[in-house]
C-alpha cells in the first residue's frame, strides 16, 4: 500500500479529519476503501440521519454538492458529504464547476468532511483545478498496481484481518486473480470466512476457493512445460479437455502467451538474477524462479517460436483456419509444440 494512503488511514482512525478529500485515479479499490471508512466511521449511527449525505456525480452539479457542504451540522460536531463517481459531476470539467470548487477549497467549511470519489482517471494537470487540488485538499492519486506489488497487497490484507497465509497461497492468488484488487480482497474475505480458529490460508484452500484443481491447473501446466514433463503435461491437457467449462481454452492460451511474452523480456534483460527479473518483468519474487528455470530451457529462438505457436493456436481457437480440429486437439498440439 502506498505510504500516503497508509498515513491517511492512520489519521482517519485517529479521528484526524480534513475538510476536503479528493480521491482520484485508476485503482478504485483504495478510493472505495477510504470513502467507505469515512462513511462508516466519522459519524455515529444517531448522527448520520441528519448529517450524512451521499450523492452520485451524474445526478448533481457542483453547486448542488457545495450547497450540501456549506450546511452546518445538526446536533453533531460535523457533517459528512460524499460524492461517489465524482468524475461524472455535470460541470466538473467546465470552467463554471471548476471555479465553484476552487472558491470553496480556499474557504472550506471546517465542520464539513467533503469527499470526492473521482474514479478511473485524475484531474487534468494542465487546468487550474488539477494544478491546485493537491495544495487545497487531502488529495490521493491511485495507480494500477504492478504484478510484483500484488504479494505485498495480499500479505498486508491478511495481516489486517489477523490471518496467517502461506507464500504459495499468496502466489496462487496473485497469479489466478491478477491485479484486480477488489476481486483479490473478495477472494481473501471468502477464505477468511471459511477458516477455523488458528487455521491459516494454504495453497490447497486457495485452489478449492477459486475452483481450480490442486493437481491439474494452469500453474502446474506451466511448470510441466518448463520442466519438459510430458507425462504431467498430458494429464493436465486431458483434464482440461474433459472439464472444458471450468477450463476454457482461450484464457488458458492467453495465460501462456503472457508467460512467454515475459520470458522474451527476461531473455533480453541485462540482469537475469531473480532480483533483476522481478524488476524487469514486474512480477512477484515467488514467480522469478520459474522464469530463471525457463531461461535455461528456452533459447531466444525457441521463445520466439513458442510465441508464434501460441498466436497460431489462439487464432484457431477463435475459428481462423481451424479446419475440423476440436479445441482439445488444438490445445494438445500447442502444448506438444511448446515442449519439443
Amino acid at each position: 500500500m502506498d505510504a500516503g494512503i497508509k498515513k491517511l488511514l492512520i489519521d482517519l482512525k485517529a479521528k484526524k479529519y480534513a475538510p476536503v478529500y479528493f480521491l482520484q485515479g485508476e485503482e478504485t479499490f483504495y478510493i472505495d476503501l477510504i470513502s467507505d471508512y469515512i462513511e462508516a466511521n466519522v459519524l455515529s449511527p444517531a448522527e448520520k440521519g441528519f448529517n450524512q449525505v451521499v450523492v452520485y456525480g451524474k445526478d448533481v452539479t457542483m453547486a448542488t454538492v457545495l450547497t450540501h457542504a456549506r450546511r452546518f451540522p445538526m446536533m453533531a460536531e460535523r457533517q459528512v458529504v460524499i460524492v461517489k463517481e465524482a468524475q461524472d459531476i455535470l460541470d466538473l470539467n467546465k470552467d463554471t464547476g471548476a471555479k465553484l470548487l476552487l472558491d470553496y477549497l480556499t474557504k472550506a467549511v471546517p465542520s464539513t468532511v467533503l469527499v470526492f470519489c473521482h474514479k478511473h482517471k485524475a484531474l487534468d494537470k494542465r487546468k487550474e483545478l488539477g494544478k491546485k487540488i493537491d495544495q487545497l485538499s487531502v488529495c490521493v492519486t491511485t495507480k494500477k498496481v504492478y504484478e510484483n506489488q500484488l504479494p505485498e497487497f495480499v500479505s498486508d490484507y491478511a495481516r489486517e484481518k489477523q490471518i496467517a497465509i502461506d507464500d504459495r497461497a499468496i502466489q496462487a492468488l496473485c497469479e489466478f486473480v491478477g491485479n484486480d484488487l477488489h476481486r483479490l480482497a473478495n477472494e481473501m474475505d471468502k477464505l477468511v470466512i471459511a477458516l477455523g480458529k488458528d487455521e491459516r490460508i494454504t495453497l490447497e484452500r486457495v485452489m478449492a476457493q477459486v475452483g481450480v484443481s490442486k493437481e491439474y491447473n494452469i500453474f502446474e501446466l506451466q511448470k510441466a512445460i518448463i520442466h519438459r514433463d510430458s507425462l504431467l503435461a498430458n494429464k493436465i491437457v486431458n483434464y482440461f479437455e474433459s472439464n472444458s467449462k471450468r477450463n476454457p481454452m482461450i484464457p488458458v492460451v492467453a495465460y501462456l502467451f503472457s508467460f512467454f511474452s515475459k520470458l522474451l523480456v527476461a531473455a533480453q534483460a541485462s540482469d537475469k538474477s531473480d532480483k533483476g527479473l522481478v524488476s524487469a518483468l514486474k512480477i512477484s519474487p515467488y514467480a522469478a524462479k520459474d522464469y530463471s528455470l525457463a531461461l535455461r530451457q528456452y533459447s531466444l529462438d525457441k521463445i520466439l517460436s513458442g510465441i508464434a505457436f501460441i498466436k497460431e493456436a489462439d487464432l484457431k481457437l477463435k475459428g481462423v483456419n481451424s479446419g475440423s480440429d476440436t479445441e482439445g486437439q488444438i490445445f494438445r498440439e500447442l502444448v506438444y509444440r511448446l515442449m519439443h
